[in-house]
């Protein structure tokens, strides 16, 4: 379901619930589905798949389909080249043509990403499951073991660059022309901790969204009028004005993704986020609960 911004009637494309995802996989053609279980600190996501998912859906790992090796350049988790992310694509068996949803068990923060790299690739029929993993056990749905079914390898053609990115430089200069969001926790953005990254605090000028915050106790989206009115309390109107980083570029996209679910244009990706901004030591840092 999605909000209208000007009625606040719901209509929201991107998130399809769970009760729909039912009826979808009992009749033809099935969507594709994917699980892209990961958070920080757990790097066991291919054995949650294997202890329970839901039926049919195939496993993309993270770090491996959804990223570009980790570098010092470019942070934790980069963009991946684009023939590696058409190929990762194909293997799952995503045609040009497919319906994809995607689902995690941490409140789409993951699964996001894999939707804002399909839409970046030219991938336009992709939704994630409202509520995810647990929205479909909600329902009384009974879940598959083990490595999954074999399928038939997808012919999915990337086409590059239909969702805005920016380089370190431009986030560096950003809050000059538009709104810096930082969707890390508030400890993160702080910097009285930092348990990842080399040098703790946030980027000059950026305001604190905490992604987490756009979603309810269930791990559902909030109503779109909700979101919009946080959104609008930073200054941000139109997803055009807005850049947003996190750690490594993995939840940020989730805060792209509310973006759209509020009925609003997606912001701007900046990839390397908080990963490629700490390790250049020529970069300022700001500390504290304040943009600068």
């Amino acid at each position: 379901m999605t909000r209208d911004p000007a009625t606040d009637t719901q209509v929201r494309p991107l998130l399809v619930t769970a009760r729909e995802l039912i009826e979808d996989v009992a009749t033809l053609p099935t969507p594709v589905i994917l699980d892209v279980r990961w958070q920080l600190g757990d790097t066991r996501g291919r054995e949650h798949y294997w202890s329970g998912h839901i039926p049919g859906a195939q496993y993309m790992d993270l770090p491996g389909d959804l990223a570009g090796q980790r570098n010092v350049r470019e942070g934790r988790h980069p963009l991946p080249s684009p023939d590696d992310f058409q190929s990762a694509l194909r293997r799952v068996g995503i045609d040009d043509d497919s319906r994809v949803v995607i689902y995690d068990d941490c409140g789409n923060t993951s699964a996001a990403r894999a939707w804002w790299l399909m839409r970046w690739a030219g991938k336009k029929d992709v939704y994630l499951l409202d509520g995810g993993l647990k929205a479909w056990i909600a329902e009384g749905e009974d879940l598959a073991v083990g490595p999954g079914n074999p399928v038939t390898r997808g012919d999915f053609t990337f086409d590059l660059d239909h969702m805005h990115t920016v380089g370190i430089d431009d986030a560096a200069t950003w809050p000059e022309r538009g709104v810096l969001i930082d969707a890390r926790t508030p400890e993160r953005y702080e910097g009285s901790t930092e348990p990842m990254d080399s040098r703790a605090g946030h980027i000059p000028g950026a305001v604190n969204m905490p992604t987490g915050n756009f979603l309810d106790e269930t791990g559902h989206f909030l109503p779109s009028d909700q979101i919009r009115r946080m959104f609008a309390d930073v200054g941000v109107t139109d997803g055009a004005d807005a850049v947003v980083y996190c750690g490594s570029g993995i939840h940020a996209c989730h805060t792209l993704a509310a973006m759209e679910v509020a009925g609003m244009e997606a912001g701007r990706l900046f990839p390397g986020s908080w990963s490629q901004w700490s390790a250049d030591r020529k970069r300022p840092v700001a500390l504290g609960d304040q943009p600068r």
